[in-house]
């Protein structure tokens, strides 16, 4: 009976010992489309807990982590300006050396690492500095994306009362251009993959006369207030003002009829534009 008793006792504990428990550190990701490329970050989470961290916590002018455990890892999709710097589509261990002003951050190939041992500065792809920023208290390490436009970002880290900003840059107009060619060369393209695709050639600028195409097609099988809209700015692009103002002024007839206030604003200011000789 004793026997039965222990054993019941060393699986309830074995139980317990198996069990999820939080972590100090938990886990955390976070990710962002910028441009066409995918940017995703893993990390562990360390507080603050009423400690000095940076100068204390983390020393100044010492390699680190830049986070708790495993290293902190960042996933490029694409290939990417970080800081400045070209680097490859691949995923990375983020190391900083942290400073009073200014921190030295690095991307390295090897993403097996736990702590700064190991850590090789002939396997980084990337090396920059960044200023370090006086901010409100955060209590858990943070990352997160800011300034999200067009094609850039900013990957911000956060703990606390530091703050980095790190521009990140993509260039989607290439693989943009190529998804383009691939959408339009199926038999069974639609009207929304035509005026998409003018859409994003007159927003960048490149292949206007291409934009004029598709978009006169995406007309033609589907005529709407944002289809002609996309048709007028074609127009005018490739120097057809008298005729990018008689399909704006069509365009916004149907989109008062659908009673769309923002076409009706989009294609007046345009009109307006047009007249004066802008483009």
């Amino acid at each position: 009976m004793k026997a039965v008793v222990f054993a019941v006792a060393a699986l309830s504990v074995v139980t317990v010992s198996a069990q999820d428990l939080p972590q100090p550190s938990p886990k955390g990701e976070v990710e962002q489309i910028v441009g066409l490329t995918k940017v995703e970050v893993e990390y562990s989470r360390p507080s603050a807990k009423g400690r000095v961290v940076f100068g204390d916590v983390v020393p100044y002018d010492k390699l680190w982590r830049t986070g708790a455990n495993q290293n902190t890892l960042i996933e490029f999709s694409g290939p990417v300006k970080f800081a400045g710097q070209d680097v490859p589509a691949g995923k990375y261990s983020i190391f900083t050396t942290p400073g009073k002003e200014t921190w030295v951050v690095h991307l390295n190939k090897n993403i097996e690492l736990w702590g700064e041992d190991g850590f090789k500065e002939e396997e980084n792809v990337a090396t920059v500095k960044v200023q370090a920023v006086p901010s409100d208290h955060t209590e858990t390490l943070t990352f997160e994306f800011a300034s999200l436009k067009d094609d850039n970002a900013d990957l911000v880290l956060r703990w606390e009362k530091t703050k980095l900003v790190i521009p990140i840059e993509t260039d989607a107009t290439e693989q943009g251009i190529a998804n383009i060619k691939e959408a339009l060369a199926k038999p069974d393209a639609k009207a929304g993959a035509f005026g998409g695709s003018a859409r994003f050639a007159l927003d960048r600028n490149v292949m206007t006369k291409e934009a004029l195409e598709w978009a006169t097609k995406s007309v033609e099988m589907d005529k709407k207030f944002w289809t002609l809209h996309t048709l007028a700015r074609a127009q005018a692009a490739n120097g057809m003002t008298k005729e990018a103002i008689a399909t704006a002024e069509e365009s916004m007839k149907l989109a008062q009829e659908a009673k769309n206030e923002a076409y009706v604003k989009m294609n007046r200011e345009r009109i307006e534009e047009w007249m004066k000789g802008g483009k």
